[in-house]
């Protein structure tokens, strides 16, 4: 699981939308989403199915190889 590629797909599955649009749909910080997306932490599990419920995506689509 690289920290960057996750970055990047978080990127593109936001799309037009705003940080802070998706961080108050997520219940996370802007601060922690902007961490995630350049790839400097990698969420939790609990935030991970957060975000992968906002982008009504499989979470293994978007965190694993």
């Amino acid at each position: 699981m690289d920290a960057k590629t996750i970055g990047q797909r978080l990127i593109k599955l936001r799309g037009d939308k705003t940080q802070e649009e998706v961080a108050n749909a997520v219940n996370i910080s802007v601060s922690a989403l902007s961490m995630y997306e350049r790839g400097e932490r990698i969420p939790r599990d609990n935030i991970k199915i957060r975000i992968a419920s906002y982008y009504k995506r499989p979470i293994h689509k978007i965190f694993y190889p």
